[in-house]
């Protein structure tokens, strides 16, 4: 019997707002997103792996429920899924599941570090009677890389033109760029820029009460303090050069405050428009960077729906396109979801799906752990 082409893969990000899962087909030329579920995290729950990202009491017991809570909404997801096609489990080939990372630090400590992604896999199959494939970042770190970002080989599958240089820059928690060159082959960059959404949305959450800044509003009613944005924008990990990765253990609330030290008096609306400049600065001087004779900017993740934001990262990107995924066939909630679907199928077939050019590592590797349902 065949084995079957349709994959689904579930993305729960930094912001921590919710899981997005979709089923892909792949046996055609091109990847064919058949159905896109979206269901919200509670606030219990997102409130629990935003307090795993620090050192606490009772961790390992609190980590282990807290990914039992999240795999149960894996499987909703997934059930919708199912639901939405018609589809039964045995007509999809596994399940990508990536967790929700509350610790990266690639090469931290002894020179290998570790990244730890909540997540029981085990639980999703027996929940699913799908296979599952996690623990996509782990084999890449033993290997001397970053363990992340992950999305730039699926970026070059989907968004890749022979003989154009194409610029991609998800905007999640975290943001991160892809540069895919002309020759598409071995021709790929990419690497974490910095903050994405986390500091807005954690801004958001504690002024207003409200998960995020829906289109970028409150922001665009501020005004920029010049003198936070240069205090924000001394942060050394930006002038770090590729390939580099960062999370929560850097970008979170503490780091903030901290440079928010004798800026007491800026209101907190113009410190959401610097929030916004911030993010919007560190990406557009990394594209000029790296990726100069670009002529697009394809925005995918939760930020390509900022209005305000992909205003600014338009102005400082003059001679450059800035568009949604969605123009390239592929909206932007649904591009890390199918990425890991994509990373599922490559493991499957023993393929690597790792870039040494991005992440670092000392070679290609196949990412990814399989359990059977």
């Amino acid at each position: 019997m065949a084995m079957p082409e349709i994959f689904a893969g579930l993305m729960s990000g930094t912001s921590l707002d919710g899981v997005d899962g979709v089923l892909i087909d792949v046996s055609g030329p091109n990847i064919a997103v058949l159905a896109h579920v979206s269901v919200p995290m509670s606030t219990a729950l997102a409130g629990d792996m935003l307090a795993l990202n620090s050192a606490g009491p009772n961790e390992l017991h609190r980590a282990a429920l807290a990914a039992n809570a999240l795999v149960r909404l894996y499987a909703q997801v997934i059930s919708e899924l199912l639901d939405k096609t018609g589809l039964s489990p045995t007509a999809v080939a596994a399940i990508g599941a990536h967790g929700q990372t509350v610790r990266h630090q690639p090469r931290a400590f002894d020179g290998i570090g570790y990244t730890l992604q909540l997540n029981n896999p085990a639980l999703l199959a027996e929940l699913t009677g799908i296979d599952v494939v996690a623990d996509f970042r782990s084999r890449d770190v033993a290997a001397g890389g970053q363990g992340a970002p992950l999305v730039p080989a699926f970026h070059q599958s989907v968004f890749g033109v022979l003989g154009e240089t194409v610029t991609t820059l998800n905007i999640g928690g975290i943001s991160n760029l892809t540069v895919i060159g002309p020759e598409l082959a071995d021709d790929v960059l990419g690497f974490d820029c910095g903050p994405g959404n986390v500091l807005m949305n954690a801004w958001c959450q504690h002024h207003l009460g409200v998960p995020f800044d829906a289109e970028g509003s409150w922001a665009a009613a501020g005004n920029i303090d010049s003198g936070l944005l240069e205090v924000l924008l001394e942060e050394p990990y930006f002038m770090r050069l590729a390939p580099k990765s960062t999370g929560r253990d850097l970008f979170n609330i503490d780091w903030l405050t901290g440079r928010l030290e004798g800026f007491r008096s800026v209101a907190p609306v113009d410190v959401q428009a610097t929030l916004t400049e911030l993010t919007a600065v560190a990406c557009a001087n990394d594209v000029r960077h790296y990726a100069a004779n670009s002529q697009r900017l394809i925005v995918c993740g939760g930020g390509a729906f900022n209005v305000h934001l992909m205003s600014r990262l338009q102005t400082h990107l003059p001679s450059m396109s800035v568009q949604s995924s969605e123009a390239g066939g592929l909206p932007p909630q649904q591009v890390e979801a199918a990425a890991f679907a994509w990373l599922a199928h490559k493991t499957l077939r023993r393929e690597s799906a790792s870039l040494q050019s991005v992440t670092g590592a000392q070679g290609a590797r196949i990412l990814g752990a399989v359990y059977p349902a």
